[in-house]
């Protein structure tokens, strides 16, 4: 700037010229007039050491791998504010929320979303000893005595649509078929073929639990007990299954009720129209 503005272009030339506003080419040429070339230099360089080194940065990765709660703060999640504040504790400079946002880009930090997850209402001995009851019992599984692990899930129809780059001006759009619909799988994974048996059905209810159990039970006749490995859910233990569940003591395997067959929605007739 300053040699342009000797060479005797106009601020407004200057500032086209390199690609700036005339208010920084003026304030340049006061700058110049008043200390000489010293005035030009990079005014932060008398602010002292950087306040994020390091060791800041390692102190906020260490942070990072706990939450809030550890430290005696409310909230479950991280802010720049409060990272700011929890790193100020631990006799490090106090920095601006900017200042705090690179450094979790230096450290490759993201802001995602974090996954729920429901803890154990045991104690830790009582969870270790069930736990290794089961994995005993998967690891010595035989045809005699067959181990599955049992679950349902849900079969949406509809796309799960998440977050995609797009750019300015140009908005991205998923077909979708309209009004969702589910459907409902329940399966059995042997522990030892690693075979999976399933059925379907119109809603999780103990009808889709107790027709799985039934089809266990007709391909290993010969077993002399099933043990099924799954969770808590309500359909597992409520009155309808713990009463199908009573009718395998004896020796054969009952017939499957006409009540828990599949049924299948009726399909509306089309009646054709006539041209007009």
């Amino acid at each position: 700037m300053i040699v342009k503005l000797a060479d005797g272009l106009s601020r407004q030339q200057v500032a086209r010229d390199l690609g700036c506003a005339p208010a920084t080419v003026v304030r340049t040429w006061h700058r110049y007039r008043k200390g000489g070339e010293e005035r030009l230099l990079d005014q932060r360089a008398g602010n002292g050491p950087a306040k994020v080194d390091a060791r800041y940065r390692a102190e906020l990765w260490q942070v990072l791998l706990k939450v809030p709660t550890d430290f005696g703060w409310q909230r479950p999640t991280w802010t720049r504010e409060l990272l700011a504040l929890e790193i100020a504790k631990r006799s490090f400079p106090r920095v601006a929320d900017c200042t705090m946002g690179r450094a979790l880009c230096a450290i490759g930090a993201r802001l995602t979303a974090p996954k729920p997850i429901v803890l154990c209402p045991w104690d830790r001995k009582r969870r270790e000893r069930v736990l290794a009851s089961l994995r005993h019992l998967a690891n010595h599984a035989n045809a005699a005595e067959p181990v599955f692990f049992e679950d349902e899930m849900d079969v949406h129809l509809n796309p799960k649509i998440g977050r995609d780059w797009m750019v300015p001006g140009h908005r991205r759009f998923v077909i979708t078929p309209g009004k969702n619909k589910k459907h409902f799988v329940a399966g059995a994974l042997n522990a030892a073929t690693r075979k999976l048996i399933w059925v379907e059905g119109l809603s999780k209810s103990s009808d889709l639990f107790c027709r799985l159990v039934w089809k266990l039970a007709t391909e290993h006749r010969r077993a002399r007990r099933i043990n099924l490995i799954l969770d808590n859910y309500i359909i597992h233990a409520s009155k309808k299954s713990q009463a199908f569940l009573a009718q395998f003591e004896g020796p054969r395997c009952p017939p499957l009720p006409a009540t828990l067959l599949p049924r299948r929605q009726p399909h509306r007739a089309c009646v054709a129209r006539p041209a007009r």
